[in-house]
């Protein structure tokens, strides 16, 4: 299910394009982000993501993303690839019809059992009109 004004894209999407997958908005699971680690090697991997307005609309002021759910310790977020990562990300620039990028990093310890972790989620925050 598709929000109608904006929305994440996943694999590899390219910054100012239009490309990349729907991220699931519906709790579903039908397109989520995901990655596989071994949590024996206590692994990490960052995932290239994208925020993107339907055409005819654009961000006003401020986006904030910030992980929500139970396990968000796994989970970080930052503006580069190899930025610092937090639990929140907040994006300035206005965006449009085009691929504003942003990173996801997933995090395992070898601490940890192998699971399929579903628990947390990206919400995104911000202010839209046309354009």
């Amino acid at each position: 299910m598709a929000n109608a004004y904006i929305n994440v894209y996943k694999s590899n999407p390219t910054a100012g394009g239009v490309d990349g997958t729907q991220v699931s908005t519906d709790d579903a699971e039908s397109s989520p982000i995901s990655v596989t680690l071994d949590a024996s090697k206590a692994e990490s991997a960052v995932i290239t993501c994208a925020l993107r307005c339907e055409d005819g609309y654009k961000t006003i002021g401020d986006t904030t993303l910030s992980l929500v759910g139970t396990d968000t310790s796994k989970w970080s977020l930052s503006a580069t690839a190899d930025g610092t990562f937090a639990s929140t990300l907040t994006i300035s620039d206005v965006i449009e019809n085009k691929n504003k990028l942003f990173y996801v990093k997933a995090i395992s310890s070898s601490t940890e059992t192998p699971v399929n972790d579903t628990s947390t989620n990206i919400k995104v925050v911000t202010k839209i009109q046309a354009a």
